[in-house]
């Protein structure tokens, strides 16, 4: 099944051809140029999502976690999301997903994305927000604040996804990446924003994982979005204790942090439960990096080590990029 979205398409707006779009029928919904100001809710077995070009095809929603619900609760986290995708398999191409609430100190926590199907793929997409960017479920076991977790998932039973992001960009600050999701990340592009901070922000925050391989960041860009960011950006901190995160021949530019991961609380630590590593770090013009400054409990991966991280990601690409050829 194939529905047109735009002005001389089947429909107007995209939730009119996601409630149109059967459970188990599989739907390719082709979205034609504009922006579409729209909070997407999908649950369906396998739908497609194809825009019109990254820059061209625009989905933004404003909600954020500080706002008030009508019923006089904070919105929280897990309620801000532009688009929820659920169900079976989703495949999102050549568009943009942003929330446009704003900074973190202002609007909290606000998500582009929320990725809960047990299969997504995504290709030539920028997702945009500032604090949690893009949320990749499942969901941590516990809340640490009553009431943390309120959202689609909320009471759900904690299952696994996997995530592939081919060739996309991927903009925020604080924790900007997480959840407990196993993803990969081939030749995407990372970008941080500058919150005019000491830190300005944590690329990823993993969870447990009931996964095999946690998020692995493969040929990707990371990178400040200004010029003088030097040392003021980590690859990541743990949102729980035995979250997963491996960067594999990225290149980086001077505003990743000395230490280059953290634990939760603090910065400097020699040991942590967190598997955080790297595989052959360059500079921006493909140089190898010194990366001895690194914190004690990341490590640096030999060859060996490395193949059997790349094995499983390239299982997961093979498995979900397959469908798509």
């Amino acid at each position: 099944m194939r529905i047109k979205v735009g002005p001389e398409g089947d429909y107007t707006t995209i939730s009119e051809a996601i409630e149109a779009a059967g459970y188990e029928t599989e739907t390719v919904i082709e979205i034609a140029a504009g922006v579409y100001k729209e909070k997407l809710f999908i649950e369906k077995s396998n739908i497609t999502l194809i825009g019109s070009g990254r820059r061209r095809t625009i989905i933004e929603y404003g909600d954020g976690a500080e706002e008030t619900m009508p019923d006089g609760t904070r919105r929280g986290t897990f309620r801000s999301q532009t688009v929820f995708l659920g169900g079976k398999r989703c495949v999102v191409k050549d568009m943009t997903i942003r929330n446009t609430a704003g900074s973190g100190d202002t609007a909290g926590q606000a998500l582009a994305l929320y990725a809960d199907a047990s299969k997504v793929v995504m290709e030539n997409v920028e997702l945009s927000s500032h604090q949690d960017t893009l949320f990749m479920a499942p969901l941590p076991i516990k809340t640490r604040h009553p009431g943390g977790f309120m959202g689609p998932r909320f009471l759900a039973d904690r299952k696994p996804t996997r995530q592939y992001y081919r060739n996309c960009i991927i903009r925020g600050d604080v924790d900007f990446i997480f959840g407990g999701a196993d993803a990969v990340f081939d030749d995407c592009e990372i970008i941080v924003c500058d919150r005019g901070r000491d830190i300005n922000g944590y690329v990823v925050a993993p969870c447990e994982n009931p996964g095999e391989i946690g998020f692995v960041f493969r040929h990707c860009v990371v990178r400040g979005e200004l010029s003088d960011m030097n040392g003021t950006v980590l690859l990541g901190r743990p949102w729980r204790p035995t979250g997963r995160a491996v960067y594999a021949e990225c290149r980086y530019d001077e505003s990743i942090h000395p230490l280059r991961f953290s634990e939760w609380g603090q910065l400097e630590a020699d040991e942590s439960e967190a598997f955080f590593a790297e595989y052959k770090p360059t500079d921006l013009n493909g140089e190898p990096i010194d990366i001895s400054g690194k914190n004690g409990f990341v490590k640096l991966l030999d060859d060996a080590e490395y193949e059997k991280i790349r094995t499983g990601a390239d299982k997961l690409v093979n498995d979900l990029w397959s469908q798509e050829e």
